[in-house]
């Protein structure tokens, strides 16, 4: 099993950039767009993509939560669809995974 706290830390640290970022997002979000039709097509444009991240981010933030219950809780690293085990290699690739590789399929 590896290092909760090493992990927890990790995870803390990444739920603070998203956070920042998410926040930096919302605020690009608000600002007033142009009169100008072509340069108001261009910046609508900008703002669904700046939608898509800040969307991912929050889905990033509720999983990093949510890991951060099960370290809390005794269940991190137990598949949820199995109840084995998830190895460390695949906890360290991606520290909020809540099944297995076999379950994942």
């Amino acid at each position: 099993m590896p290092d909760l706290n090493k992990i927890k830390a990790s995870l803390k640290a990444r739920m603070e950039e998203l956070g920042v970022r998410v926040d930096q997002i919302e605020h690009d979000l608000r600002e007033p767009h142009s009169q100008d039709w072509g340069e108001n097509a261009t910046e609508s444009e900008g703002d669904q993509v700046l939608e898509g991240l800040e969307e991912a981010g929050l889905v990033e933030i509720n999983q990093i939560r949510a890991a951060l219950t099960r370290i809390k809780n005794d269940t991190y690293g137990i598949c949820s669809g199995c109840g084995e085990t998830i190895p460390e290699a695949r906890l360290i690739a991606l520290p909020y995974a809540t099944s297995c590789v076999k379950c994942a399929k």
